[in-house]
């Protein structure tokens, strides 16, 4: 008790200053607990100076070593750093409390402390109201949040934060090549771009509880929130560091990234805003983390997609211009940039919306059979399982992308990636037994000894994936049927389907 009145004391008397530190008895085995304790109850009743130097050391303390942010936040040390987080009074006092949440918050069982604590109502707040250099932290907060718990992902979407992050992410987006803001001609288009995602919104009917349409109409609606709510930061906000505007973004994009993923719910609610359009600009524009980063959340949006067919249909039309941008700047990835990093997830997203390429749109296809050849294994790989989701039988038009496969010369590379690693092998096997089933009277097949290919295929695979198996027989039994009519020698077994 006399320890507690000493930490009382001195948060009471005006001269005090700083964090009171002795060493109360019940933590004399373990000094840890009085450093979290002092800090904490300084935090909560200090003066506000006092209250910023606490969090700071609360943060260092924690940055040591988990246990350090596991006391942090089983003794109390979280509702204090969320009090002072909305004192908007102080820039300084927001973005310490936002640092030192985001030290506590990188594993999932504390990132559920802040969250039961109301966190995501207060931090998507701050988002909304702060500057710049307050929201480049409370951004980053929401990312690491998203990503470690899937109820922060549902708590931060019940809150609209996507609306705000958006906006964020498209200031200073959509300038025209000579420099200036978007016209009004301009401005309509990207209205008009919504409209079309709402009129056949996935999230009617059937999923009514995912619409947000409201918010998502116009360009107008959407840019005045954010921190340019009523125009309380728009001046700040343009004469700002270019440094600090483009960390934002990429804080932004990376929420966004976390938000969207494995969530079809909150990747829905990113295409019904502008989200899309302003990911595809982004990707066109600018390099490094930011460029990563809306990659990253594309890719996120097209796997849910994937398996999302009113999302697919919603967002992924291809009359859309929000689609055609994304996947002209897909291919661009794909096509011109020398880099792993940035192909493989473009590659993925390509072939998440494989579903939704017409047979004609064979443009899709000739950029990842060139990447079957690429002297990285791994985007090598990429491009085979990308290129398995259009020859698969799950492909309406699976016949005719196997032929338009083979027409863009992608048997050969496909034969040459059976000499690599067992995972590329597994589906280069794959694509190529496809191609057998759907195209198997190619000639290129023939020419290619696709078929001693297929029947030499490593069959310690046959264990580990046993539909295997009866792919390579419906294959090789395709291509014997094919070679007996054209005069070929039948080999000597024939495998029925």
């Amino acid at each position: 008790m006399k320890w507690l009145m000493g930490v009382l004391d001195a948060e009471n008397n005006g001269s005090a200053s700083g964090t009171f530190l002795s060493l109360p008895p019940i933590a004399s085995n373990d000094p840890i607990i009085s450093w979290v304790w002092s800090c904490i109850a300084t935090v909560q009743m200090g003066q506000l100076t006092d209250r910023i130097e606490a969090a700071n050391n609360l943060a260092s303390l924690a940055q040591d070593n988990d246990r350090n942010k596991k006391i942090a936040v089983e003794e109390g040390g979280v509702p204090p750093l969320l009090k002072l987080l909305k004192e908007s009074s102080s820039m300084e006092a927001q973005i310490t409390a936002a640092n030192a949440l985001l030290v506590l918050a990188n594993e999932p069982e504390r990132v559920r402390s802040i969250v039961e604590e109301l966190g995501a109502p207060i931090v998507v707040q701050v988002l909304r109201d702060s500057p710049m250099k307050v929201q480049i932290p409370v951004a980053k907060l929401i990312a690491r949040m998203a990503q470690y718990d899937p109820v922060a992902q549902e708590d931060f979407a019940r809150e609209n934060v996507i609306r705000p992050l958006v906006t964020l992410l498209s200031f200073e987006t959509f300038v025209d090549d000579s420099g200036t803001r978007l016209g009004k001609q301009s401005i309509h288009s990207i209205v008009q771009i919504n409209k079309e995602m709402e009129k056949n919104s996935w999230t009617s009917s059937n999923s009514r509880n995912y619409s947000y349409g409201p918010y998502a109409n116009s360009y107008s609606n959407l840019h005045m929130d954010g921190s340019t709510r009523g125009g309380n930061y728009r001046k700040e906000r343009e004469n700002e560091n270019p440094e600090v505007k483009i960390q934002l973004k990429i804080n932004c994009a990376e929420a966004l990234w976390m938000l969207a993923k494995g969530s079809a719910s909150n990747s829905g609610r990113i295409t019904e805003t502008k989200g899309l359009l302003c990911l595809a600009k982004l990707v066109e524009k600018e390099q490094g983390e930011l460029q990563y980063n809306s990659l990253m959340t594309i890719m996120e949006i097209t796997a849910a997609a994937e398996w999302n067919s009113d999302l697919r249909r919603a967002a992924f039309k291809m009359n859309s211009s929000a689609a055609k941008a994304v996947i002209d700047q897909l291919l661009r990835v794909i096509k011109e940039l020398d880099s792993p990093t940035l192909q493989i997830p473009a590659i993925r997203s390509i072939g998440s919306l494989a579903r939704t390429f017409p047979a004609r749109e064979t443009r899709v296809i000739g950029p990842l059979v060139t990447q079957l050849g690429n002297n990285n294994q791994e985007v090598a790989m990429e491009a085979a399982i990308a290129l398995e989701k259009f020859a698969s039988p799950n492909n309406f038009l699976s016949m005719d992308h196997c032929k338009s496969i083979i027409e863009f010369n992608g048997v050969p590379p496909l034969m040459r990636l059976l000499t690599c690693g067992e995972k590329t092998q597994l589906h280069a096997v794959v694509l190529l037994c496809y191609l057998a089933i759907h195209a198997g009277d190619h000639k290129a097949l023939e020419q290619a000894r696709v078929l001693t290919a297929i029947e030499g295929a490593d069959r310690t695979m046959f264990a580990q994936h046993p539909d295997l198996k009866d792919l390579v027989s419906r294959a090789i039994y395709q291509l014997n049927l094919y070679h007996t009519h054209t005069g070929v020698h039948p080999q000597r077994q024939l495998y029925a389907p």
